[in-house]
């Protein structure tokens, strides 16, 4: 898609998206357009799914006089305050949330879904947000809004896309452009609805192109643990690890130096119908049975295919060390994600929330070998 064309665009195919469109997607739902339209051919697996833009996102805001009524309210605010901080956030978050999106978006919205799930009307998807500066040179606004997994139909996608747009005045999102000194103005949102493997039937993780703790570039380094990657990317397991020596990948020899035994005391799973009817929550947290905690979530072939991905994202972007998000589900590997990684000491990823903050490399997300059907 042109640049003239998705500067007044309302939604976007994935595919159509490319990493010089950050501005308008945010840098999360670009790169997984560049993934898919340029990384496919090169055998690696995203799942597909589209975004709606920024232009979406704030003619949303002006829709109703939202924007007039969020900055009244905002233009005051002491965000040392944490009191006043919560209420005017919890407000905001509400008139965002009760306010009905715009014909012609809700339509862009119901026509492109209705593509997607065509042959496949029970499918689940993931609703993420990419902000439009989610990582500048002196500030890093990612992980500060919401995520919602196993969404299912169009009004279920509808409603936590507002959820999505609404996150965007959180507290610690309001208080940290304060702090930055970013006009609240400058930030948009898009939400990527995004087809979900059914790795909550196997495993997922992380994967980054080089060693997060020493900085060794010579390396794939693979976390994974059985379930919906949330548990990984949120610190809240301890997973199993892989080293891969690239040079050995690409050489067609057996290339994984190194292994770790995570504990993996829980996994994050699809909760069933009758759960999201009965609590409204989309996932639940269960114990990891016995028997799966002390054998490896992934098998030797596994991590060889999703170290092979990451040297492919690597070269593709030819830039600095890459992380991303791999899901493993029956239906094979697929990569989700792959970001540059921010600002700060590099780590390795660790069952402590305040590790999430991986950096120094890249990253990708990954879900793959499974138990079950694929999602």
């Amino acid at each position: 898609m042109s640049s003239n064309l998705l500067a007044t665009a309302l939604v976007a195919p994935f595919e159509h998206l490319r990493m010089t469109d950050v501005e308008t997607v945010g840098g999360k739902n670009a790169s997984l357009g560049e993934m898919i339209s340029q990384l496919a051919a090169s055998g690696v697996r995203v799942p597909g799914g589209f975004a709606t833009t920024a232009h979406a996102f704030r003619q949303f805001l002006q829709h109703k006089g939202l924007a007039g009524r969020i900055e009244a309210r905002l233009a005051t605010l002491n965000t040392d305050d944490v009191r006043a901080l919560a209420e005017a956030g919890a407000e905001i978050r509400h008139w965002i949330e009760s306010t009905p999106f715009p014909p012609e978006l809700d339509a862009a919205i119901t026509a492109e879904f209705a593509k997607l799930t065509k042959d496949n009307p029970g499918a689940s998807f993931a609703v993420r947000s990419s902000a439009t500066a989610e990582d500048l040179p002196d500030a890093s606004f990612a992980g500060q809004q919401e995520t919602f997994l196993n969404v299912v139909g169009i009004a279920e996608v509808l409603a936590k896309m507002k959820e999505v747009f609404a996150s965007l005045y959180n507290d610690r999102a309001i208080s940290y452009r304060v702090h930055k000194g970013f006009a609240h103005s400058d930030v948009a949102l898009s939400a990527g609805v995004q087809r979900m493997v059914r790795s909550d039937l196997g495993a997922a993780g992380v994967m980054f192109t080089i060693d997060t703790e020493s900085g060794f570039p010579d390396v794939v380094f693979i976390t994974s643990s059985y379930g919906l990657g949330e548990t990984v990317v949120q610190g809240a397991v301890n997973p199993d690890e892989f080293y891969v020596h690239k040079h050995a990948l690409r050489a067609g020899k057996s290339a994984i130096i190194r292994r770790n035994l995570g504990s993996k005391l829980i996994k994050m799973e699809f909760a069933t119908p009758e759960e999201k009817a009965a609590s409204g929550r989309l996932v639940k947290t269960v114990d990891t049975l016995h028997e799966h905690r002390n054998r490896y979530s992934l098998s030797d072939a596994d991590v060889a295919e999703l170290a092979g991905y990451a040297l492919t994202i690597e070269t593709h972007y030819a830039g600095p060390p890459r992380d991303g998000e791999e899901p493993a589900g029956g239906q094979g590997r697929a990569a989700l994600q792959a970001e540059e990684l921010g600002h700060g000491a590099r780590r390795r990823p660790r069952d402590r929330p305040e590790d999430r903050d991986r950096s120094g490399a890249h990253r990708a997300q990954h879900q793959g070998h499974g138990h079950g059907a694929g999602r």
